[in-house]
């Protein structure tokens, strides 16, 4: 089969890699569509995947071509959403129900194959059943939304919260739409991306602006969301926090990137500072809340290049040009597993 290949950091290739073979308690999948995000761009630059070569993609859904012997529940033909995420169930994280944390921590397109190829292989654990309603090319938006949720399990919500969301990418909007339906009195969008803040307006957000400075917030804000990861929007969101309220660091930073912090202020405003970190126990309310038409896919996806267009895919995400960039393999014929 067909795949892109991150051969080693900076290169990527489209390769003639072995079909997958399901195990006893997998399924092999031909993906109708997979998400580019942060993560693969920290894969292409050398960081998360701990050795090269690696297939990524980790955002992904698609039909079911194959079944392990001891799978149940699902069948060739099906169509299915799935969750990347792979915990051990062993350890000390694991044991607490955090298994986001865990200790052996694995992930489909990170540590292991993902779906940028025409086939991947999933444990049946992770698959989420796909209603009639709801198309597989568009149903790789469950897994950024799950962990756009999982951020929201985190925070406390109250009704009349203001919101103030740092970045207009897939992952800003999602928790735009989130905050809208958790009762928000106002939800402000800070961006340097004037197409990516029309979206945002689009989507009815409270403003949309390039600095937070044009924002009149006197007492700051309920919640404060970085989705960018970047340095200066971190430090500039750690000042708008208002008195007892949260900020949430939810962007992936660079390894090396370093905010300084006022510990003075945290105490005297009472702040709270947390991480959220990928899913936990988010899909498959993710996958019901897309299939409920809590996110419009087309307005969230804006571009889908076909398998061999990887590389050019991952550049434009790079640029900050589009919103969800889709990859659709579109493996063709009939699954025959390599033995």
């Amino acid at each position: 089969m067909k795949a892109a290949v991150v051969v080693t950091p900076g290169k990527i290739a489209i390769e003639e890699v072995p079909d997958p073979t399901p195990g006893p308690t997998e399924v092999v999948v031909r993906p109708a569509a997979v998400g580019i995000c942060g993560t693969d761009l920290h894969i292409m630059d050398g960081e998360f995947a701990p050795a090269f070569p690696i297939v990524p993609g980790h955002e992904m859904a698609g039909e079911i071509v194959a079944a392990g012997s001891a799978v149940t529940g699902y069948a060739v033909g099906d169509q299915v959403a799935v969750d990347p995420s792979l915990y051990c169930g062993h350890c000390y994280y694991c044991k607490r129900a955090r298994g986001n944390q865990c200790e052996n921590w694995a992930a489909i397109g990170v540590t292991v194959s993902g779906g940028a190829a025409e086939y991947v292989a999933a444990p049946m654990a992770n698959l989420f059943k796909l209603p009639s309603s709801l198309a597989a090319r568009d149903a790789a938006l469950i897994e950024p939304l799950s962990c756009a949720m999982h951020g929201f399990d985190l925070l406390p919500r109250h009704l009349a919260s203001s919101y103030l969301i740092y970045g207009s990418g897939t992952m800003g909007l999602m928790m735009l739409e989130l905050a809208k339906r958790s009762g928000a009195e106002s939800v402000s969008v800070v961006d340097l991306n004037p197409a990516r803040l029309a979206t945002a307006t689009r989507l009815g957000c409270s403003a949309a602006v390039a600095s937070a400075d044009d924002l009149v917030a006197p007492r700051g804000f309920d919640v404060v969301i970085d989705c960018t990861g970047a340095e200066a929007a971190i430090k500039d969101g750690l000042q708008r926090v208002g008195r007892g309220g949260t900020f949430l660091q939810f962007g992936v930073a660079n390894y090396d990137a370093r905010v300084a912090i006022e510990p003075y202020e945290i105490y005297r405003r009472e702040i709270t500072i947390t991480g959220s970190m990928a899913v936990l126990h988010s899909f498959d309310r993710a996958g019901q809340m897309l299939a409920a038409g809590v996110l419009d896919p087309s307005i969230f996806v804006s571009h889908r290049f076909p398998l061999t267009s990887y590389a050019t895919a991952l550049e434009q995400f790079r640029r900050g040009e589009g919103r969800k960039i889709l990859i659709e393999p579109r493996g063709q014929g009939h699954f025959v597993p390599t033995l």
